[in-house]
């Protein structure tokens, strides 16, 4: 097999700018522990907007390339790698797995080093560590298969290790994008009640109740903490659970919460957005806690998951409401910020 020397990938030029869309060149050779990997589909996430828009402040890596969750098939295998093989189907994920911790490739465009992390996905070829990598079977879907880069299993990751929710637990789900809609479902897995899912866009609310959610609240109609603390019937939720980042919500999910509940912290905020709370309660069992990815553990967790969606235990491919090619990135970008499209949106690069 010929390999290729450059790819297509949507360069992260500026902040608060669109990505530009060029031919990158590749290294001539890999190095320990890298993974050269023809990309398929990769999934479009939030933590990609917030590096767009400098939600940690300024970027010191641009110009970069971006993307984290995709799926794709292994060309070719640096020196040390043991955990996958030229032709095996794997899927692109950003926490680490089995395998060697590659250096980070460098790629050139238009003379300019370009950098990259352990795992990029908006880009037709990457150069990957092998800890980012975990293979699936031959015949799997590979659209759905690039979910489980970050959307599945940082929601379900959410649920079971973050949450630990039990059978019966009342849970909000404060904002309904693509980890989301996958907390929805996984809190709906292990029958929790209710399941209450709050968002700006009834497009998403939809989606989230056909994946198990019990309750929808459209917080730009309507009081959202008076309209939970009704549905709950003023007992408070067990497990609040926040993927906006945005101080206001976090303090309200912090106030709904039980005296022994739990809010869990799946959204960043901005650089210098702080909440402001009252923290006795904590020293009397109520909790809060960050999660990093749902504390996912990728070889474990993926075929776990792969096996529940054979068995049509969950729903994978509703998920995926938009399809985009990369020369048009920049407009699933765009449809994901402003809410119009309703799941998850993905770059297509055959």
């Amino acid at each position: 097999m010929t390999l290729p020397t450059s790819m297509q990938a949507a360069i992260l030029v500026e902040q608060r700018q669109p990505l530009v869309v060029a031919r990158v060149e590749l290294p001539k050779t890999l190095d320990v522990g890298q993974v050269l990997v023809k990309i398929h589909y990769s999934g479009i996430c939030g933590s990609q907007l917030g590096e767009i828009d400098g939600a940690k402040g300024p970027d010191k890596f641009l110009p970069h390339l971006l993307g984290h969750e995709g799926s794709g098939t292994v060309l070719a295998i640096g020196p040390g790698v043991t955990q996958v093989q030229p032709d095996d189907k794997v899927v692109l994920h950003w926490r680490k797995s089995l395998g060697i911790e590659a250096r980070p490739p460098h790629y050139t465009w238009d003379g300019r080093r370009v950098n990259a992390g352990w795992v990029t996905t908006f880009n037709d070829h990457a150069i990957v560590a092998e800890n980012r990598l975990t293979c699936i079977p031959a015949d799997s879907d590979l659209e759905v298969a690039a979910l489980f880069g970050c959307a599945v299993t940082t929601g379900f990751g959410v649920v079971v290790n973050n949450a630990k929710l039990t059978i019966g637990e009342s849970v909000v789900v404060f904002g309904a994008g693509g980890v989301g809609l996958n907390i929805v479902q996984a809190a709906a897995l292990v029958s929790a009640y209710p399941v209450i899912a709050v968002d700006l866009h009834d497009n998403k609310l939809a989606l989230a109740r056909e994946l198990g959610a019990t309750h929808c609240i459209n917080s730009r109609d309507v009081d959202a903490k008076a309209a939970i603390a009704e549905i709950l019937g003023g007992g408070g939720v067990d497990c609040f659970i926040d993927n906006t980042g945005v101080p206001a919500i976090i303090e309200m999910g912090y106030e709904l919460a039980k005296a022994q509940g739990r809010v869990i912290l799946v959204g960043v905020p901005k650089k210098g957005a702080n909440s402001t709370l009252y923290t006795l309660p904590l020293h009397f069992g109520k909790r809060l806690s960050g999660s990093h990815g749902g504390e996912a553990i990728p070889q474990e967790d993926i075929p776990r998951y792969a096996a529940l969606l054979k068995a049509g235990r969950i729903k994978l491919a509703n998920l995926i409401t938009e399809r985009v090619p990369l020369a048009d990135v920049n407009a699933g970008i765009a449809g994901v910020r402003d809410g119009s499209i309703s799941g998850r949106c993905l770059v297509r690069m055959d």
